[in-house]
């Protein structure tokens, strides 16, 4: 095909795409002048367009470096909006093209002005002799100019705004991915940390490598599809580590290793926990024995060494599970979590969880700004079954478990 007559960076191909092109915008800017643009006006911030579409690059395929090289044509018109209905053309020197785009070189400028235009953000409108100028009536007007035409980046603005739209929407979404995965394997390597401290049985090294391995699928340029794949993978995972450190834990540590409570199991017919007195907790009755909780897997010495503030609230001590549930019914009254949201907690969690989730939240009573609608979120969160204590207490910045 013809070459035609360009600049030293003009360079390129007229190729039946690029004349395409610019027969569509011809017909465009033809229908702007007649009033015939239908939503669009023509007329555009050119800054605000520019923003957009450094949002939006990698969706037409630019990269930084050519959204710098149009930022420096763009800074060669004088108005603020372009008017897309007429071509925009800027005309300027090699040299100051360089110069306004950060020192580029001249073979770097020739690549990224190949990639404007095969990405249609802006044509050559090429002089007979390749050069780029303009001419100017006798009040000083341009009256013929000869360079970028940058009206088919104008023409691009509501397709530019939508994908820039769909990109914030993306990062936002991607974002949220990054925060759970990063909360997910700082538990799970938590977990993996106090097995292997505590010498737990089991392969902890090999979850630890296969920790890191699922730790590099997170790359910076990973998509929020392939994010959310690595979510519910790294869920699985969790789960799994989770459930394998609690299958190494003793009777004793399962039952929470304390007298009082141990001589309370031993008592298969109790009654449920009421705010009466330990006599009563104690007394044999002759209804049907209630399902029996799911122990967590920490000792009262254990939790009271993670949440030592909850010691402070308990009147005669700590030294079975039903001393800490009545110890954060009282912190939950402290707090100025309604007696609603507590009984929905302990129905969705479990008396045990609750009152750790109490215990803990205690800890951090620095940090919530509304504790009843924190524990109702926990809470809609357990009903949906996604909601573990364990990885709570592994969160407070305070020693391991030991």
């Amino acid at each position: 095909m013809e070459r035609l007559a360009t600049t030293p960076f003009g360079g390129g191909r007229l190729t039946g795409r690029v004349l395409a092109r610019q027969a569509k915008v011809n017909e465009r800017q033809e229908q702007l002048r007649r009033g015939e643009g239908g939503n669009m006006s023509g007329r555009v911030d050119k800054w605000q367009l520019l923003r957009a579409l450094t949002e939006a690059r990698q969706v037409f395929g630019l990269g930084d470096r050519t959204i710098c090289l149009l930022e420096a044509l763009v800074s060669f018109t004088q108005e603020r909006e372009f008017d897309a209905s007429q071509p925009i053309i800027v005309f300027p020197s090699n040299r100051e093209l360089s110069f306004r785009a950060r020192g580029m070189a001249p073979a770097t400028l020739r690549r990224h002005l190949a990639s404007l235009i095969e990405a249609g953000m802006i044509f050559r409108r090429d002089s007979a002799n390749g050069k780029r100028f303009c001419r100017r009536d006798d009040a000083g007007q341009v009256e013929e100019a000869f360079g970028f035409d940058l009206s088919p980046f104008a023409l691009r603005a509501e397709e530019i705004y939508n994908a820039a739209e769909a990109a914030r929407v993306e990062a936002k979404r991607a974002r949220v991915l990054r925060g759970e995965i990063t909360v997910l394997l700082r538990d799970v390597t938590r977990i993996i940390a106090l097995a292997i401290e505590e010498g737990r049985a089991g392969d902890w090294q090999a979850h630890f490598l296969n920790a890191k391995i699922i730790a590099q699928g997170a790359s910076r340029r990973a998509n929020s599809q392939d994010l959310s794949q690595l979510a519910i993978s790294l869920r699985s995972f969790c789960t799994e580590v989770e459930n394998l450190y609690l299958s190494t834990l003793s009777d004793e540590e399962m039952s929470g290793n304390d007298a009082n409570f141990d001589r309370h199991q031993q008592n298969s017919k109790t009654e449920p926990h009421t705010d009466n007195s330990k006599d009563k907790l104690n007394a044999k009755t002759d209804v049907e024995e209630e399902p029996t909780e799911r122990r967590l897997a920490i000792s009262i010495s254990k939790l009271k060494t993670l949440c030592p503030q909850m010691n402070d609230y308990a009147k005669d001590g700590i030294s079975g599970w039903n001393d800490v549930v009545r110890t954060a019914d009282l912190i939950r009254t402290m707090l100025g979590i309604s007696p609603d949201a507590w009984m929905k907690a302990k129905q969705m969690m479990g008396e045990q969880s609750a009152a750790v989730t109490i215990a803990v939240m205690l800890e951090r009573a620095e940090t919530i700004r509304s504790p009843g609608g924190y524990l109702r979120t926990l809470t809609a969160k357990a009903q949906a079954g996604k909601f573990s204590v364990y990885p709570m207490l592994l969160a407070l910045d305070k020693p391991a478990i030991d």
